[in-house]
């Protein structure tokens, strides 16, 4: 199985160099892989080019966008961007963050589970982040969620699931809708990923309401989101943001927003998230 990846870059320089050694060295080494600088201001483009020189199957491209960065849209923009570059003859596409340290057989172990089982569609590890010395969870999700920072999909199952979705939410929609396909979601918790900047670090007050929006964008309806709101931050440790997020719920539902699924699907994740709410209180 051959695989390509696509990796968002906005102003890495710092990290980038470290995630694109950590592909170089892997076992299995990536058919292509793209990164796409998008309006980065430092070395990040000069640094990419240096490892493409050293490995051919490494390439840029630069994209233009709006500096503002919003969780989901700009990223999966960027991602799309990358993606457009490529043909079609890979079994495996992963979209991953350019602050990451894959560990060296990362990739083999991803190839495996998908040759393990023709019904899985997604696999992914586990992030960590470095505190007080120490590489621990990220645990911002349940055990059983791939992180946005690394996707790897089936190459049917990307193409059934209509690709990413350019909006907050898109790395739960891809997963929920995986399951509306009757594809496997696969986690690997011996695969761990160094997460080199914690989740959120660059989102500004304008983004705090995104996630409201992403749930209503889910067909989440009213109950399921305000449980999921206050998971997520306590999760996150800043209680308050439970009204945030309700706000960006009730604004998108009174702005009456396009939802990222059809009626049929928000109502299979409205009956999935209940099944796995009821699993966990009995």
């Amino acid at each position: 199985m051959n695989y390509y990846i696509v990796i968002p870059s906005h102003n890495e320089e710092k990290f980038i160099s470290l995630t694109l050694q950590s592909l170089v060295e892997q076992t299995v080494l990536p058919t292509k892989a793209v990164i796409v600088n998008d309006n980065s201001t430092d070395t990040t483009a000069a640094i990419v080019l240096a490892f493409a020189q050293k490995h051919p199957w490494i390439s840029l491209v630069n994209k233009t966008s709006d500096a503002i960065h919003l969780p989901g849209s700009k990223v999966i923009q960027a991602f799309q961007k990358g993606l457009e570059t490529l043909d079609d003859h890979y079994d495996l596409i992963v979209k991953a963050d350019a602050d990451l340290i894959f560990p060296s057989n990362y990739f083999e172990i991803i190839i495996q589970h998908f040759q393990s089982d023709e019904k899985i569609g997604m696999v992914g590890g586990f992030a960590y982040i470095e505190k007080n010395g120490d590489w621990i969870l990220e645990n911002l999700t349940d055990k059983d969620h791939i992180r946005g920072a690394f996707k790897a999909y089936r190459k049917a199952t990307f193409e059934q699931i209509g690709g990413l979705k350019p909006a907050m939410g898109w790395d739960t929609v891809d997963e929920l809708l995986c399951k509306f396909y009757n594809w496997k979601v696969v986690t690997d918790e011996t695969l761990k990923v160094k997460h080199l900047k914690p989740t959120g670090a660059n989102y500004n007050k304008t983004a705090r309401y995104k996630q409201g929006e992403a749930f209503y964008s889910l067909g989440y309806g009213f109950f399921i989101t305000s449980i999921a709101s206050l998971k997520l931050a306590m999760r996150k440790g800043k209680p308050l943001l439970f009204i945030d997020y309700i706000r960006g719920f009730w604004r998108a539902k009174s702005a009456n927003k396009p939802l990222l699924v059809t009626k049929e699907q928000a109502q299979f994740i409205r009956n999935y998230r209940w099944k796995k709410m009821k699993k966990k209180l009995f």
